[in-house]
């Protein structure tokens, strides 16, 4: 949705759910995961609104509403793109709010061309490099700033996105929406395959069920009306969880339900795991609200040099100055002055992949000595888990955090390489260390709730034991390193 709309979170709040007139949800068991928001879903209900659920199985959330919808696992991005299709093709868009409000009449460079002219490929791809050159994608009379070449880094992976910092040299539009490189005729062609019939072939849901939710989104929406959409981790969670997001915004931008009452996108989240981890943060390339870590690049240590290669001219993040000056104030108080740069050279800096993964492939190299393991089993929870376990196999030290004697913490003595012969526990030199951990109700503190808001729970109880918070063991084991360090230079 950052790509989309400017910003990568939800354009609307529960509570306005009340005022839709149509509530699509789709990646998501609302009623069952969210329990407390779909209350306002049941609010949209009772005043008549219809409530629709995609969903492969028939759930909670299913029973609820008014119409369900089985999907194959995985196709979303077909069935969005035949929604698309239909709002183009039976000139159901909101004429006047995708002229005015969107890029739509906007003309795209001369040399662009999509995968229907060059068999399945966007123009610019790199063979050698496996990657786009997206010059070719900018609008006619428009060039790219440098600042936001870096700003649109990929996460956890360094490589430059472009489509952001844009510096209007000439830019021109064409409100008819007639013109065949502006954007509404580009997409026009991109979503013309996606058929009802295509739809029926890869996502299994027959014409006439695709039909109503057709109807239902298009009847509700426009001047008068608004459509919602819901969506959770069902959708985020596959490889192709992003192209889902975007094709979700394309469509509520065509039937203009994006800022306005009753629209928008929701995105529900868990407290203490996605929202949590890029707005506190826990993402080992994020700082809180989204600011990326400085890198260790020369070009980057000071202040004004870190913030150069993140501002762009317009927008939200014409203002990440504010933003980090901000941050940094609210960490180090009064310390924090112009002459010294707010404190800048204090934090960290980041020079590579640091990601779960990338450091797992690490460790399988032998480049890894220790691993702290805190809310997370990856002997089990992570991708190939063999892997991972064997990648265990290979540190010198462990230390795993958790209420029980998880796999990850006797991956040693008790796994499927071990019983198999592959591993053998008498040449496994990892040293492991299990700290008991006080559980959510056993600590104080905040979490990012699914309206983003950062919301304080007390603790209820005491932790049992020498289980204690995670706050509490960092804290006592950065004072110790620290005593250990005294005197050196």
């Amino acid at each position: 949705m950052g790509t989309s709309l400017g910003r990568g979170g939800a354009t609307t709040f529960q509570q306005d759910l009340q005022h839709s007139d149509c509530i699509l949800i789709e990646g998501s068991s609302m009623a069952e995961a969210h329990p407390v928001g779909f209350r306002w879903v049941m609010k949209a209900k009772e005043r008549g609104a219809k409530i629709i659920h995609v969903d492969p199985r028939f759930s909670r959330t299913s029973a609820m509403a008014d119409l369900h919808v089985p999907i194959r696992a995985g196709t979303d991005v077909a069935f969005l793109g035949g929604l698309i299709r239909h709002v183009i093709e039976t000139e159901s868009y909101f004429k006047d709010y995708v002229v005015n409000y969107t890029n739509a009449p906007t003309i795209l460079r001369e040399d662009y061309r999509g995968p229907e002219d060059l068999d399945g490929m966007f123009s610019g791809f790199d063979e050698e490099q496996g990657g786009y050159d997206r010059t070719s994608w900018l609008y006619e009379g428009m060039e790219l700033e440098e600042a936001s070449r870096v700003r649109e880094f990929a996460t956890q992976a360094f490589s430059e996105k472009t489509g952001a910092g844009m510096v209007n040299k000439g830019m021109r539009g064409d409100p008819t929406l007639e013109d065949p490189r502006c954007v509404f005729q580009v997409l026009r062609r991109h979503y013309s395959r996606y058929t009802p019939e295509m739809v029926e072939r890869i996502c299994g849901i027959d014409p006439d069920t695709f039909a109503q939710v057709a109807d239902a989104l298009t009847e509700n929406s426009g001047p008068d009306r608004t459509t919602a959409l819901c969506y959770a981790v069902g959708w985020t969670h596959h490889t192709s969880g992003v192209q889902i997001i975007r094709a979700s915004a394309i469509l509520q931008l065509l039937l203009g339900n994006i800022g306005r009452p009753g629209g928008g996108i929701l995105a529900l989240r868990g407290h203490a795991s996605i929202q949590g981890s890029t707005d506190i943060p826990t993402l080992y390339d994020l700082l809180p609200g989204y600011l990326h870590m400085p890198r260790t690049r020369e070009e980057a240590q000071s202040l004004a040099a870190y913030a150069g290669t993140q501002r762009q001219r317009r927008g939200w993040w014409s203002h990440f100055d504010k933003y980090i000056v901000s941050l940094l104030k609210a960490w180090f108080g009064e310390a924090a002055t112009s002459e010294n740069d707010y404190g800048f050279a204090r934090l960290p800096k980041i020079s590579g992949n640091h990601s779960h993964f990338a450091t797992m492939l690490r460790a399988m190299d032998g480049a890894l000595d220790g691993l702290f393991v805190m809310g997370q089993n990856p002997a089990v929870g992570s991708q190939n888990a063999g892997l991972q376990r064997r990648a265990l196999a290979k540190l010198k030290w462990l230390v795993v955090r958790d209420f029980s004697d998880l796999e990850t913490a006797r991956f040693w003595k008790d796994s499927p390489e071990v019983r198999s012969g592959e591993l053998s526990t008498e040449e496994i030199d990892t040293e492991v260390f299990l700290m008991p951990a006080a559980s959510h109700v056993e600590k104080e503190g905040t979490f990012t709730n699914t309206q983003r808001l950062l919301q304080w729970h007390d603790k209820a109880l005491e932790p049992p034991g020498d289980a204690r918070s995670e706050l509490w063991f960092m804290h006592h084991l950065a004072k110790r390193v620290k005593a250990r360090y005294e005197g050196s230079t």
